[in-house]
């Protein structure tokens, strides 16, 4: 079948996914998160391709299987857990381990299962598998930015899932039986110059799309351990667990020689990305951009290891304004000290412009307030800017109480929270959908100029299980 993307001759990694990414975006074919770029895309037809694991015969024939945390492989997790597979997950960037083996509750219904597929079911439902657990895995499944049907693989470029396999390797919890599976949309499968493939790059077996499974009968070896040259100090301080494997393999007497930070270049993937960042002006002439809203990136979204954005990326509701310290007047938030944990953002996340020099812009002195319920455990404040922005229903000001399910957005007057009400009628995010009305003090006839207090609702009752298809992100937790 002949590729939809066509990859010019001479192209780096680096240019493989930005095309695959651009045209992803272009043609609409990916669902929350948005925009694509710097992640795994979580493509429309997910669901009909991971269920194609369930005909594999290496995956019938399985006792242990290993699938990313990544959105798309959300239905590969269910169809391992419903298979009664035995499941691992690893820890979103190896921050706090390698492995989470997934527990479902005794006796699961088919919904509990998808649960406990969810993100926030690994998180609910899991242990820890530790370095000396005697594992053997039998099959991986594993996400793809672009993949050809040679077996070749391109991640996103950070590396952790070919890190993840040098892991298991090195532990000996997979070996040349294993089998290594990718879950992509047919417009990801490209071309891809085995010449591009490194010693250290996982490569895949099967393919599997909404259409198709591919057998690639790749001939190069994948991941025999890790390649400690091609990691730095800094690498290894940001990863515990690869200080502890380090220190295993030194004491076993094997070479553990970290590679010089201007060399590591992260596992060896980063060295074909751009040398510079090209900024975009932002755009004036929204209404969100008059007032200062949405007008600049974020600090962590500009920085993505300085990755270089081609993508025009709609700018992003920052979790938090950055303001001068001086004090809490209207319309401005505090800084917390520096070194301290940010606990007032989980209920006082406020959302807030920046003028055109990036200096506070304060909000009107009365403002109309929307309430938005009903949301989901697991949704992220980003998903909800995005659907907001979608709407054109952005606010001046967001306050998320994520753990409350409930949310508060302002408005400069009346009648901006009228049209924002009515553009938020229908709203469904994570197959839930979200209830949008005037907050409580304003129901009864405030007038436009009137001073605001908030009332808060009642919170609503939490639950153990997390709704299906729910990712975690606490507020004030930056996105990545």
């Amino acid at each position: 079948m002949e590729p939809v993307i066509k990859i010019n001759p001479g192209a780096s990694k680096w240019d493989i996914r930005q095309k695959v990414w651009d045209y992803i975006e272009e043609n609409n074919l990916a669902n929350f998160p948005r925009p694509v770029h710097n992640r795994i895309p979580n493509f429309k037809g997910a669901i009909q391709a991971c269920n194609r694991l369930a005909v594999l015969q290496e995956f019938k024939s399985s006792q242990t299987v290993k699938v990313n945390p990544d959105r798309p492989q959300q239905q590969a997790r269910f169809v391992a857990l419903e298979a009664r597979k035995t499941l691992l997950v690893p820890t979103p960037r190896l921050r706090t381990g390698l492995f989470n083996k997934i527990i479902p509750p005794q006796g699961a219904t088919k919904e509990q299962l998808r649960i406990c597929a969810s993100s926030q079911g690994v998180k609910d439902f899991s242990v820890p598998v530790g370095l000396d657990a005697q594992v053997k895995v039998d099959l991986v499944v594993v996400g793809s930015v672009a993949v050809s049907e040679k077996g070749c693989r391109i991640g996103k470029g950070e590396g952790f899932a070919d890190m993840e396999y040098a892991m298991m390797a090195s532990m000996g919890a997979v070996n040349d039986s294993a089998v290594v599976v990718t879950v992509v949309h047919d417009c990801q499968v490209v071309d891809i110059p085995e010449e591009l493939m490194g010693d250290h790059d996982l490569t895949v077996d099967y393919v599997l799309t909404p259409t198709r499974v591919i057998k690639t009968n790749c001939q190069l070896p994948k991941p025999q351990g890790i390649i400690w040259t091609k990691l730095d100090p800094e690498k290894l301080e940001r990863i515990p667990i690869l200080k502890k494997m380090r220190a295993l393999e030194e004491q076993a007497g094997k070479d553990v020689t970290l590679g010089e930070p201007s060399l590591a270049a992260e596992l060896g993937l980063q060295t074909d990305r751009p040398k510079k960042q090209t900024r975009r002006t932002p755009r004036r002439h929204t209404q969100q951009d008059v007032e200062g809203e949405f007008s600049k990136e974020s600090t962590q979204e500009k920085r993505v290891d300085g990755e270089q954005k081609t993508r025009q990326r709609p700018g992003r509701m920052r979790k938090e304004s950055r303001g001068d310290g001086r004090g809490d007047k209207e319309g401005e938030t505090r800084r917390p000290p520096k070194g301290k944990n940010r606990e007032y953002t989980k209920e006082q996340d406020v959302e807030q412009g920046r003028g055109e020099t990036g200096a506070q812009r304060k909000l009107p002195l009365s403002v109309t307030t929307v309430y938005l319920g009903g949301i989901p455990a697991g949704l992220r404040v980003s998903e909800l800017k995005t659907a907001l922005r979608e709407r054109e229903a952005a606010p001046l000001r967001l306050t998320w109480q994520g753990a409350q399910h409930r949310a508060f957005l302002d408005y400069s007057d009346p009648q901006a929270a009228d049209q924002a009400l009515e553009a938020l009628q229908g709203l469904c995010l994570n197959d839930h959908n979200l209830q949008a009305e005037l907050a409580k003090s304003q129901r009864g006839g405030t007038r436009s100029g009137q001073s605001i207090k908030r009332q808060k609702p009642p919170a609503a009752p939490k639950s153990k299980m997390a709704p299906p298809d729910a990712e975690s992100d606490t507020a004030g937790e930056t996105e990545q």
